[in-house]
This record gives structure tokens, sequence and C-alpha cells, in this order.
């Protein structure tokens, strides 16, 4: 049996463990991580047979959620197995693909699987920076090529002082939520959440976090030192053992591919495809075609074995985007004709669909996307259950990619995990300007169709769901706006970037080797959500700090021309929209409404067709289309809870008479009494004299005692006799007797 080892260090105040050697060793690499009491397991795999068939990596990253590490069991009563993953899940998968998969060679063809397992959670620390650790830890010391190790740290902010790896508690304090993955000198991943953080305060928490990430790699070096495997490097070679002299053969050949395909493309590409008059991701297609058609016409000519033509074609398609990106690098020059810092032509409208609570049509050359508002009361909020929380969630914003956006033919299934990914980054994007419940306490979803994409289709969903919002009356603080910058870069053979230029607004085939996706959004102010990935070793905070730079003239850009379609959320709310009325009841009323087994508010509900939603705080929200029906609920709700005082007065009714006195209802499910003294300024001897059940009376709320009997009078809202007036009263008498009037002198 391995021997199991631990290691520890204390990093933010918490142990780090890794231990190894213990669980799931028939893998390439397998540890557990431990932080707090928090533990993911990670496991990495790599299948032993070549993909042949495709000319990409194939990485899959997995996080599973399992709810026994929380001890928790599924709500469902029918259905107790977790089931798809959630968006947490999906989310924390992608950021650790993006954080790690930069640092594999792209040459390999074997199918590498990641797979995260939370076995634990303390409630305080998040599986998802620990799972990112983990994948790192396993892929180290795993036989895998991998150019690691690298890590992440998270970092918060609270009364201006940084606070690394923040527990939940911390979070909800915090004005920015930011995780940084790399190395001791580089960023490789940036996901960022803030309420609408400078520029350079950004980039002081990016510094921040890279003093702490230099710890935790020399840690994971040591465990490396210790329990490392060699590389496979067989995964380097098309999965077969090459002899020195069979290997040396292989890379003639493709290298003599490679300066073919080059001394082709040197020649054709930029006369060809930097073009003015090509305007269209399509008209680029088809240049590129026409160019592949000319190689192939070459090859040919020079009678190019079969082999070689195919390994040829498999060039072209790589080295067009290294050309690209070279032309862009020495010459500044890009395949549209913009400048570098240029934002291609912007367009947008509103209120373009009659019957829905707010449209929104934003266009940024041939990205295009409808983004539509929904609006719900508080009982459609969704229920968010996870290992980590259980939770209601009042804003979503869904994001919907169909095939047809780029121009294809695919099958339309379930939504996927990029979807679900851009969603929530436009989600987080717009939640620092949205009002807080107490005054809208409306659900709100935010859907954007891809109608067109050519470039950060992300970026564009979170300008067109600001103008949606704003079309639909939801009173956000300010627009906000996304831009993607992306970057062309030359590095060096240890991975340091040698030469680079930033590019504003990048779009199909500015996203070649050495490049990066930079996606930042925020409003005039500062910048509320970022996702960043790359594709080179790290970037350092130079290009990082540019980058921020010119991202922000991008954004404001943007947010200008906005304006100019609308710049403010309008007075009202949609006609088709349902109106909401909030308002709080004692909670020791709460069961007053609801009745015996929910009698009394479903006949509220049945009877007003308005929805109810009655919090334990003795919040009440009502929502209906209707606002005749609105008003006739809440006036209900406030009968059934409201509290007579001394001194009101009611118009009553009768319910029930005794030989004491009559009980009057002055609103529904409260009953006063009126003392048959209380009854009329003369004497009564039979209550039935002055009132029949059924009557409805005028009341004054005289007296109301320790038990919260409610006494009433009628005589207090007549006038008194004078000595003026005299009056007549019936007295108890037998057939025949005549009644004779009493005077006061």
């Amino acid at each position: 049996m391995p021997e199991i080892q631990k290691f520890e260090k204390e990093i933010g105040g918490e142990k780090l463990i890794i231990e190894i050697g213990q669980l799931a060793k028939q893998t390439n690499g397998s540890c557990t991580v431990r932080y707090g009491d928090t533990v993911i397991l990670a496991t990495v795999v790599a299948s032993e047979n070549i993909r042949e068939d495709i000319d990409y990596f194939p990485l899959s990253v997995e996080y599973e959620e399992r709810l026994y590490a929380a001890g928790k069991i599924k709500g469902s009563r029918f259905i107790k197995r977790e089931g798809r993953p959630s968006d947490t899940a999906i989310i924390t998968a992608r950021l650790v693909d993006r954080a790690i998969r930069p640092l594999f060679d792209q040459r390999i063809r074997n199918d590498i699987q990641v797979i995260l397992t939370t076995l634990s959670f303390d409630h305080k620390n998040s599986g998802t920076l620990i799972s990112l650790i983990a994948a790192s830890v396993a892929l180290t010391i795993s036989d895998i090529p991998w150019a690691g190790p690298i890590t992440g740290v998270r970092i918060g902010r609270i009364n201006g002082e940084w606070i690394l790896n923040p527990t939940y508690e911390a979070r909800a304090k915090s004005d920015i939520d930011l995780i940084v993955a790399g190395t001791r000198d580089r960023v490789i991943m940036l996901e960022m959440a803030g309420n609408e953080i400078k520029e350079e305060v950004l980039l002081k928490a990016i510094e921040f976090g890279q003093k702490h990430i230099g710890k935790i790699i020399n840690f994971i070096k040591e465990v490396e030192a210790k329990v490392g495997k060699p590389k496979n490097l067989v995964l380097l070679e098309g999965g077969k053992k090459l002899e020195a002299d069979e290997k040396e053969t292989a890379l003639a050949k493709k290298e003599e591919i490679k300066k073919r395909v080059q001394k082709f493309l040197d020649k054709n590409l930029e006369k060809t495809l930097f073009l003015k008059e090509i305007k269209t991701k399509a008209d680029r297609l088809d240049k590129i075609k026409e160019l592949e058609q000319n190689l192939e016409e070459e090859l040919k000519k020079e009678e190019i074995g079969k082999e070689k033509k195919k390994g040829a074609f498999e060039m072209f398609q790589k080295l067009i985007k290294e050309k690209i990106s070279k032309i862009i690098l020495e010459k500044e020059k890009r395949v549209d004709g913009r400048k570098l810092e240029e934002i291609r032509p912007l367009s947008s409208q509103v209120g373009l669909l009659p019957c829905t609570h707010g449209s929104a049509l934003f266009s940024r050359g041939e990205t295009q996307i409808l983004s539509v508002l929904t609006l719900g009361g508080p009982g459609e909020e969704q229920l968010i259950e996870t290992v980590e929380e259980e939770s209601k969630k009042s804003y979503m914003h869904h994001y919907n990619f169909p095939p047809f956006a780029v121009g294809e033919v695919a099958p339309i299934r379930g939504v996927g995990r990029r979807e679900i990914g851009h969603g929530v980054l436009a989600e987080k994007a717009l939640i620092p300007v949205l009002p807080p419940k107490e005054e809208f306490p409306y659900t709100i979803r935010v859907v954007s169709e891809v109608l067109e994409s050519n470039g950060s289709s992300s970026m564009a969903s979170v300008s067109g769901s600001s103008l949606a919002l704003m079309d639909g009356g939801v009173p956000i603080k300010k627009a906000v706006a996304g831009i993607a910058m992306g970057l062309a870069s030359e590095e060096d053979e240890s991975g340091e970037i040698q030469k680079y230029k930033i590019l504003t607004d990048i779009q199909d085939l500015e996203d070649g080797p050495g490049g990066m996706d930079f996606k930042a959004a925020g409003t005039y102010d500062g910048i509320t959500a970022i996702q960043m990935d790359t594709k080179t070793h790290g970037l350092t905070l130079e290009i990082i700090k540019n980058t921020f730079e010119k991202a922000l003239k991008a954004r404001l850009e943007i947010i200008e021309a906005m304006n100019k379609t609308i710049s403010a959320p309008r007075k009202e709310l949609s006609p088709y929209a349902p109106r909401v009325t909030v308002f709080h009841i004692d909670p020791e009323k709460i069961r007053d409404v609801i009745g015996p087994g929910g009698k009394i508010i479903n006949e509220i509900i049945s009877k007003t067709g308005v929805a109810i939603d009655i919090e334990n705080d003795g919040m009440v929200a009502i929502t209906s289309t209707s606002q005749k029906a609105l008003e006739k609920a809440v006036d209900w709700i406030k009968d059934l809870t409201r509290e007579a005082k001394v001194g009101e007065t009611f118009q009553g009714k009768v319910t029930r008479i005794l030989d004491f006195g009559a009980f009057v209802e002055i609103f529904p499910g409260q009953e006063g009494l009126v003392h048959i003294s209380e009854l009329d300024h003369r004497h009564i001897n039979n209550v039935k004299d002055v009132v029949q059940i059924g009557d409805i009376v005028p009341v004054k709320v005289i007296k109301i005692d320790e038990q919260g009997r409610v006494n009433l009078s009628m005589k207090a809202l007549k006038s008194a006799p004078t000595h003026y007036q005299g009056y007549s009263r019936e007295f108890s008498k037998k057939p025949g007797q005549k009644n004779f009037p009493q005077h006061r002198y």
C-alpha cells in the first residue's frame, strides 16, 4: 500500500493541508486539499488512446457537488440523488479550466479529465478556490506534461483593508470579490465582481494576491519534489513511443511543411485578407477558403505527397492566426482596417417588443443581442439549493446562443456550460446598479438572445440588459456596458512575453496564439465585473494595467452611445407588467391572514386573482396586473390584521344580540361590544328595540381592555339631549297601554 503523505502550510489564517496517497490511487494524479474544514478531492486521468480525428487539445474539467459534504439531503420528495450540475458547479469548473488550460502543451490529443469532488464543506470556505489549488497539485504531481504549478487566491476588501481568502461572512461585507490565478509574477486567470471598483484599486488587489500566490507555489513545489512523478512525454509525440531517429525524421517533416505554409502565407495573406473592402466575417472566411484553394494548387504543382498535403492543411489553419497576430504586432493592422483602440460601429434601440415588460436591441459590429425584461412578484424568485447555499435569487440573467447566430446548423439541446457562464457574468455586471429589494420588490429576469455573434456577445449582453432594464422602468442607478479586450504577443522559449499589442473590441480572427480574452464591464464610475483568460503563459501587471486603461476608454464610449438611446429609467413600468404592493403586518397576525388550512388566504386569492407572499417577519407582497384587484386584496388583508384604536369610528355590522348588548363587526375578524347602556342616551330595556342582526350602525371605540376586548359606543356618536329638548322613549307596555313622554326641566 502506498505511503500516505501529508503537507501543511498556514495561508490567510487557515491551515492548507494537502494529502496524497490515500484516495483515488488508480489515477495519473490525485490529492485531497483541505482549507479550514472544506475538503476537495482532485483527480486527473489521461486516456491511453489518442484521438486522431480532432485538431484541438481535449481537456475536460468537472466539479462534482455532493450534498453529504454539508450534511444535506436533497429537498425533493421524489428524487434524493444529486442531479445535473448547479450553476455554481459549472462556473467553478469553467474557472478551473481557464486557469489550467494555457499551461498544457496544445499538441496533446489524448483526453485529459480533471474531476473535483466536494467531500466536506464548512460553510465558511468556498470550494471554488480550493478546487483550483487541488487541480494544480494533482496535475503537478502527475505524469501528465503540464507547465505548472499555478495557484489562486481570493481577495476581498472591507473598510479599505485587503482580506486574503475571505469567508462567506466576510465576502458579504466586502465591496470586491476577486479571484487571481497564476504564477509568482504572471496572471493567467481573473474572475471579479465588485461595486464599481476603480482600475487602480484592482491593480493593487492583484499585486496583493500575487504576494501570497508565490508562497503557495513554493509549497506545491515542495510537495512535487517529494511525490511528483516523471512526466510522460509520449503524450507529446502523438501517443507513440518514437526512437530518436524516428523523432528526428518526424520533426524534420513537420518543419519542412511549416516552412512551405509560412512562405505561402507571407506572400499571400496580407494582400488577400487585409483589405478595407472586406467588411464581414463571411467575406473573410471566403478569402481564407480562396487562400486554401491557392495553397492546394501550389502543392499540386510541386507534387507533394498525400500525407504531407494533409499536414500542410492542418498547419495552414494554425499558422493563419499566428500570421495575423504577427501583422498586428509589426504593422498595427487589423483585418477589418480598424485602429488597435477602435470599437466597431455601435447601435441600439429600446421598446421593440410591444407586450414585453422591457426590450432592447444592442449591436456592435456583427454582434447583435436582443435583451428582454420580465418582471414578476417576490414569489417568483429562484430557489437555490447547492452544497454551499440555500437561498432565493430575485435577479436572473439568462443568455441564449442559438446556432444561427454564427450561420450554422446544429441540434438545439439543453443550456450549455458556456451559456450559463456568460449569463452569470452579465448578471454580476448588473447587480451593483439594481435597486434594493425594499425599494423595488420585483423578481427581475432578463434574457439575452444572441442573434449574431462575431466577438464578445457576453459583453454585448451586458449593454443590452442595461438598456432593457431602463426601458422597463427598473430604477437602476447607472448604465452598465462591457467590452472585450484582446492581445497579440510573442513569447520567448521560457514563456516570457517579449512584445505585445492590446486590441480593443476583438472579433473572429483576433484570438490566435499569444492572445487573451479580457472582458470588463462597468459604469462611468468603476468596474463591476471582470473575466480574463489567456493563451499565453501569463500576463504581467504592466499588460493588465494597459488593458485596464484602454478598456475604460472603450467602456465610456459605449455608455455615451447607449445614453443617446435612453439615458435614465422610464418613470413608469410597462402596462403589461404586474404591480407589486408591499406592506408589513404584525407577525402575530399572519395566522389570521392564512386562516385554518389556508382557508382565508386562498379565498382572497380566488376572489381577487392576486398572488400573495408573506414572509416570517410580517412583510406582505401582493402582485397583480389589475390595480383594482390589488387594492381589494390590500384592503382585505389590512382589515384582517388591523387593530382598533380608542377614538376610531366605524360603520359596523351587528352580528350578535345578547341581553346586555350587541356585538358589532367593525372590520373582518374584529368584533366589539356595544353595551346596552351605550346604545343610546335614553334608557333601553331591550336591545332589539334599537338594533337587529345585520344592521349597519355607526360605532366609536371607547375602550380596549387588557385582554384586547373592544368596547364600542353608538351613543357617543349621537348628540346628547339638553334641558331645552324633550324626548320620548317607549316603555315596555302591555297591549292597549299608552306611552307618556317624559320631560326634563
